[in-house]
């Protein structure tokens, strides 16, 4: 038996967005995979270093399934989320979707994912999946991992019963629009408002401006933090440009998302923090070669240069979601 449902696959870069943009376009709705991150208030920053952790976290999003809950309320969008620790329960709430013609988002472990080129451990991401057949599951995944893609059932089942960091009990989600949903136009100020507020007042200092600020200080002392430097710096370079951020830790996305905005809104406030993230996309990734070369080489003055380069971005971003906080005045 084979249920397959007609869906609109894109090669887009970012996970969650990737699934959101083909449950959404099912539902009639196409938006640009930089508005999905921006109306989601997607963008954030975390440093994290915790006791059982190999090597610090660089993050630059909000933590996973926030992106969609989010663009769900700003869209006015029904979100049925279902967990359960049963396998079979879990199964059946995804075929049952399926059979009826909706795709279903999943958060799962990339690590179990017979295609995924990166075999590390990540609770946190999210597929759309859109059919299935007796051995295998469709999926939709982002274009650095194949777009529309398969995995087997086995496969599947030990990506959705993995438990670890960011790990959800075998979550199942699908979206549903409303009859007279929102026009996302109106939803965009509440949207960058809401983010710049969360990235301008963080609750601790790991987070927001004052976590770039932190990292600024500490990367300097990544040499020292680790016994195989070749491995692990270059590695947490690579999370911050390739592992589905869109490249420059989210930066790029960002960027463009209030590139977009600027042509439906005729704001300085807008214009200023577009320019600044402009910025800041590019310093993210001179950032990131700096500690690829650090790990290379050895080279601790790598470090120094990458650490002064995320205490400019500290400023920087701090400026840029001042003006964009303005826009709610």
């Amino acid at each position: 038996m084979t249920t397959v449902i007609d869906i609109d696959a894109r090669a887009t870069q970012h996970c969650e967005t990737t699934a959101l943009g083909v449950l959404l376009r099912h539902q009639g709705i196409d938006l640009s995979e930089p508005m999905l991150f921006g109306l989601g208030s997607g963008l954030s920053f975390i440093y994290w270093d915790g006791k059982n952790m190999g090597f610090p976290f660089l993050g630059g999003r909000v933590r996973p399934f926030d992106l969609t809950r989010n663009l769900a309320a700003r869209l006015n969008l029904e979100l049925l989320v279902q967990e359960t620790t049963s396998p079979r329960r879990a199964w059946e709430n995804v075929a049952a979707s399926i059979d009826a013609g909706h795709p279903v988002g999943l958060q799962l472990d990339s690590y179990h994912l017979d295609y995924f080129g990166s075999k590390v451990h990540f609770g946190g991401h999210v597929v759309a999946m859109y059919g299935y057949d007796d051995h295998n599951a469709y999926l939709v995944d982002t274009g650095q991992q194949g777009g529309a893609v398969s995995t087997s059932l086995a496969g599947l089942a030990q990506a959705r019963a993995a438990r670890g960091p960011m790990t959800a009990k075998h979550r199942s989600f699908t979206l549903t629009a409303s009859r007279n949903p929102p026009r996302p136009q109106s939803q965009i100020v509440p949207a960058i408002t809401a983010c710049a507020g969360a990235f301008l007042n963080p609750p601790i200092a790991n987070l927001g401006h004052r976590g770039i600020e932190k990292a600024g200080k500490l990367v300097q002392t990544w040499l020292q933090r680790t016994d195989n430097a070749r491995r692990d710096l270059p590695q947490a370079a690579l999370l911050m440009e390739k592992a589905g951020t869109g490249g420059a830790l989210f930066r790029n996305l960002y960027r463009d998302f209030l590139a977009e905005c600027t042509g439906l809104f005729d704001s300085g406030h807008l214009r200023t923090g577009h320019g600044l993230y402009s910025e800041a996309a590019t310093l993210w990734t001179a950032a990131a070669a700096l500690i690829t070369e650090a790990g290379e080489s050895g080279d601790a003055q790598c470090l120094v240069q990458a650490g002064a380069i995320l205490s400019d971005l500290s400023r920087i971003e701090h400026e840029a979601m001042r003006a964009l906080n303005r826009l709610g005045e």
